[in-house]
């Protein structure tokens, strides 16, 4: 049974709220951090990621963040964007970037609803399973990349043949 379908009430919540409820569907560890602000923690295969969806009601944007640690040999830095650039070329929504100050993997989505449109639990749920399918599956591409010394083309295509990984 779809989300939509528990939470009748989707057109008059606050896109916090809805990812609050699907949150507590899954049993994902949250934190009600501000009312414009929830974190949590979504197990995948590889890695527990953190997620964070921030509403911006300026911008009628909400912004979803998607991290896990890592830290890569100084030396790879150069083989690891160029991973990302090549896993970006194929991500059609959402795109990876390397935040080296905090030692973090990020993938970012920005849904924009302009209009006072309102996204709906299935969409939201969708988004954020979205992104730990891309975490999921371009995973193992990184890891070969930083640990592995693979070139970035070799490891991107192990990570899109489906060897690794899992929806």
């Amino acid at each position: 049974m779809a989300l939509s379908e528990h939470y009748l009430e989707a057109e008059d919540a606050h896109p916090i709220d809805l990812v609050e409820y699907i949150a507590e569907h899954h049993k994902w560890e949250f934190d009600r951090v501000h009312d414009d602000q929830i974190a949590m923690l979504v197990r995948g295969q590889w890695r527990n990621y953190s997620i964070t969806l921030a509403w911006s009601a300026y911008d009628e944007t909400l912004r979803l963040i998607c991290t896990y640690e890592m830290e890569p040999p100084t030396d790879r830095l150069p083989a690891l964007y160029e991973t990302l650039n090549t896993i970006n070329d194929r991500c059609w929504a959402g795109a990876f970037t390397w935040w080296d100050a905090q030692k973090l993997m990020v993938y970012r989505y920005g849904l924009m609803l302009a209009g006072d449109q309102m996204a709906g639990p299935d969409q939201i749920d969708t988004m954020i399973n979205a992104a730990v399918n891309a975490c999921e599956q371009y995973y193992p591409a990184i890891q070969l990349v930083t640990w592995a010394d693979n070139t970035p083309e070799d490891a991107v295509q192990i990570a899109i043949g489906g060897a690794y990984g899992r929806a």
